[in-house]
């Protein structure tokens, strides 16, 4: 894993190694962002060129370091994930102890806490009194897409780095050359993740996202064309792909945008479902209102199953309300 390896992210990538080359390290660093927007793909980055033995700003990939590296095998990495959801305060605590011990190859010891929100206040606490009074050759990396998860004060020891979404071209271009889509496609797919590497990657790789894409909006156009009985055939299909929902809810919130954009621009370069306009203009006898009624009405679906609700009626109602609105 080096930096050029990695999509996007320029501009902190350069900071990282503008620190690397006048050797302004801090202790802690807290990389924040959303969820597989590229975080932890930075942080391994990271952590390779500080054990790196070129000292470079860059890993020079010949080293033993970075060959114990690439096999995970590195004595003075530690790497930190949850285990069930949840970072044990006896995994912290193990942690702690470790850090006593110089480092065993390199001049630093370099500790990666991925989705390290998960981690419960007591066990925050515990690694807090460690941020305070670091080791002068440990560096803690701090990876979360929940930054409210962790208490102040973590937040205050460590040095942020935000990481943003990104660009679609970059997205689409690695979308189309590696993973063999075409620019509809990958337009969509980029657009679709708004923004993250590791969402695109994931759906490229699983072909079935694209034939429940296709399947929900097959099931919308029925409904909102008036046929109930579909509705209530539809309801097994929601049930089945219970675990996807959120996707499928973004799928049609996306729909419904595209038909407003649709109905006041026509075909634009904004529309997501460009593969689809055919099927999106029959639908523009819906009026400006009913389109937002039935964003509406999925938005309030989506925060009713998120609150536990009995599922299948909430689909049934969304989905007879989208013919009724």
């Amino acid at each position: 894993m080096n930096f050029t390896d990695i999509k996007g992210h320029e501009l902190t990538i350069r900071a990282l190694q503008n620190a690397v080359r006048e050797d302004r390290i801090f202790h802690c660093y807290l990389f924040t962002g959303e969820e597989s927007i590229g975080k932890r793909l930075v942080a391994l980055a990271f952590a390779k060129t500080l054990l790196c033995k070129s000292e470079g700003i860059e890993p020079c990939n010949r080293c033993n370091s970075c060959l114990k590296f690439d096999s995970w095998n590195h004595p003075d990495l530690v790497f930190i994930e949850p285990e069930n959801r949840l970072i044990k305060k006896e995994v912290i605590d193990k942690l702690i102890k470790s850090m006593s011990i110089l480092p065993l190859e390199s001049k630093r010891k370099i500790v990666i806490i991925d989705q390290c929100d998960k981690m419960e206040v007591e066990t925050q606490n515990a690694l807090l009194k460690t941020l305070e009074e670091p080791p002068s050759y440990v560096n803690i990396i701090l990876i979360t897409s929940n930054v409210n998860n962790l208490i102040p004060t973590i937040l205050s020891r460590s040095q942020l780095v935000k990481f943003h979404p990104v660009e679609s071209k970059h997205i689409i271009e690695l979308i189309v050359s590696k993973y063999g889509k075409t620019r509809e496609e990958a337009d969509f797919i980029a657009h679709f993740t708004k923004g993250s590497v590791g969402k695109s990657i994931t759906l490229c790789q699983h072909p079935e996202f694209f034939e429940r894409r296709d399947n929900t909006i097959s099931l919308v156009h029925d409904i909102i064309r008036g046929d109930r009985i579909n509705v209530l055939n539809s309801i097994d299909f929601f049930v089945q792909n219970k675990d996807y929902m959120d996707e499928i809810i973004d799928i049609m919130i996306y729909w419904f945008r595209d038909l407003m954009l649709y109905k006041e621009i026509g075909n634009s370069i904004l529309i997501l479902n460009k593969d689809k306009i055919q099927l999106l203009s029959s639908e523009t006898f819906l009026d400006m209102d009913r389109i937002n009624d039935i964003i509406d009405n999925i938005m309030k679906t989506k925060k009713l199953i998120d609150n536990n609700v009995n599922f299948q009626l909430a689909i049934e109602t969304m989905l007879l309300n989208m013919q009724e609105v």
